[in-house]
């Protein structure tokens, strides 16, 4: 087995599905911790604060993790725009308080008017009066940023519309192709290897959905560690032109140290 000195590893589906715990997923991150190796969730939900994140993982998984062990795409957006220019700082945003909170953090200002960039995410609240503002300014020549093209999100009710529904609006309001962060693009991968700050040739992609997780480690060159724990099955990976590296039934199957 090889030994990684760093870990990015996915949430729904890898550590938890939904509300239903994955014991294996707690003893997987426990030895992460005895070892001290460096570990990133790296989701795309951008809706959540990385806090939040770490109060479900503790409240309702008993899994106790930092702030800083915590990746969203909202805040690779936040951090893709503020390398972009760094005399352009304001943003009309649609979307939930994790983005609003991170894009605010990198010292821009809101503006719905002439913005330098748009930035669209799931938003629970979602009007046509925020579409409306998101078509004009892009119309104007602000840059339109996507955080993750996931079309749908599993729930109790079943598959409701995820934000890359909510950004499909706006490029046909548009005509125009979003710039997306989240999985399986590679901007959130280049923003989270930043944040471990250790070498691609150290870092494995941990996760149960081939198309996202796998899919971003392999854009990204990276190794990759499909877990069947949540979303991807055997039969739909063997016929992927490219095969994960690593292959578990559970995380138990691994050794880290």
């Amino acid at each position: 087995m090889k030994k990684y000195a760093g870990y990015m590893i996915d949430l729904d589906g890898t550590i938890y599905r939904g509300k239903e715990k994955i014991p294996a997923a707690k003893r997987f991150i426990e030895r992460l911790q005895e070892h001290d190796i460096p570990f990133l969730f790296v989701t795309n939900n951008s809706t959540q604060a990385p806090i939040k994140v770490v109060e479900n993982l503790a409240n309702n998984f008993n899994i106790h993790v930092k702030e800083e062990n915590v990746y969203t795409s909202a805040l690779a957006t936040a951090d893709y725009i503020a390398d972009l220019n760094k005399d352009k700082r304001s943003v009309y945003v649609i979307g939930e308080v994790g983005l609003k909170q991170a894009i605010l953090d990198k010292g821009f200002h809101f503006e719905e008017t002439n913005p330098d960039y748009v930035v669209v995410g799931l938003d629970y609240d979602v009007t046509y009066h925020k579409f409306e503002l998101a078509t004009l300014a892009i119309k104007r020549g602000a840059k339109f940023i996507g955080t993750n093209a996931d079309t749908n999100l599993p729930n109790e009710r079943g598959l409701v519309p995820g934000a890359g529904s909510v950004i499909a609006l706006v490029e046909c309001s548009t005509q125009q192709k979003a710039t997306y962060i989240g999985k399986p693009e590679t901007i959130i991968m280049e923003k989270a290897l930043e944040r471990l700050g250790l070498p691609k040739d150290e870092v494995v992609m941990v996760g149960d959905n081939y198309m996202t997780d796998i899919k971003a480690g392999i854009n990204f060159g990276i190794d990759t560690m499909l877990v069947y724990t949540g979303v991807s099955t055997r039969e739909l990976v063997r016929k992927q032109e490219i095969a994960p590296t690593i292959e578990l039934g559970s995380l138990d199957e691994w050794k880290v140290g």
